[in-house]
């Protein structure tokens, strides 16, 4: 057989970018709804026999993308996703993904804007652009990290939790007080978190900062928050603006949401029903 024979793809078989493309959106349909997959499930999702299936999830095993349960035979997500994940979060890739939006966001309202994700019982502020009255800080707010029970840009995330999810993280455990706007009584707490729900976004007077106020909202994907838009700045610069700023800021988050939201073809766009 010639070197030239040898290399050409058996009579049937996908093209290499076909390939690519079965094996990326099978990793892109782990989600909350469907957290673990069979071979018999990857097969009739996208339109595959059996043995395609159960390659594609093996592959995926073998460089840790996925693990399987021995006893079920079913695969759930690997410790590849999280170091990706991990990298691309950690080492800039998402700052630099939203930076735009919170930078015309920030122009758009002269004060600056931030973007956090959970972290524990924490939001952890991913990146942040100064608006026009200056900078929050002294320092850079990436990194920073804001308590749950205090401030907007917390309570944002966390009113979106299911209740039972919220009272593991935050209740039976002590709650300091920043001033003497901070709440810790769980009552009241989740008056405002009910709040979020209702209105679509939180606001604070001094919780966190006694010198500070914010507006913040949820931002989803799909149905899950992920993390949230805040604008902040000075009492006396956000507190009279309040009511114009909302609009902007939902509308500002939602288009977060969908730069965050990972196109996923199934059904009739699945590879393999094309």
């Amino acid at each position: 057989m010639s070197d030239s024979a040898s290399v050409t793809p058996a009579q049937g078989a996908p093209p290499p970018l076909q390939t690519a493309d079965r094996v990326l959106s099978l990793l892109l349909s782990f989600d909350r709804e469907h957290p673990e997959w069979g071979v018999s499930d990857v097969a009739a999702e996208f339109g595959l026999d059996k043995s395609v299936a159960q390659r594609l999830l093996a592959a995926l095993a073998y460089r840790g993308f996925l693990v399987s349960d021995p006893r079920t035979r079913r695969y759930r997500l690997g410790p590849a996703v999280w170091h990706l994940s991990r990298v691309w979060e950690r080492d800039g890739g998402m700052a630099s993904l939203v930076r735009p939006t919170l930078r015309a966001m920030a122009e758009a309202v002269g004060v600056g804007a931030l973007f956090a994700v959970p972290d524990g019982v924490h939001m952890r502020c991913v990146t942040a652009v100064d608006g026009a009255s200056g900078p929050l800080r002294i320092y850079g707010l990436a990194g920073e990290l804001y308590p749950a029970h205090a401030g907007a840009t917390s309570r944002a995330y966390f009113g979106m939790l299911p209740p039972g999810d919220r009272a593991a993280l935050l209740y039976g455990r002590p709650m300091a007080r920043f001033s003497d706007r901070t709440l810790t009584d769980p009552a009241l707490l989740e008056e405002r978190f009910a709040e979020v729900r209702r209105d679509g976004y939180a606001y604070s007077e001094g919780e966190y900062d006694p010198e500070t106020a914010a507006l913040a909202a949820p931002v989803l994907v799909g149905r899950r928050a992920v993390g949230t838009l805040s604008v902040a700045g000075p009492l006396d610069a956000l507190r009279p603006r309040k009511a114009d700023l909302v609009a902007p800021l939902l509308q500002a988050a939602a288009d977060l949401g969908k730069l965050l939201t990972p196109l996923r073809p199934r059904g009739s766009g699945a590879p393999g029903r094309r």
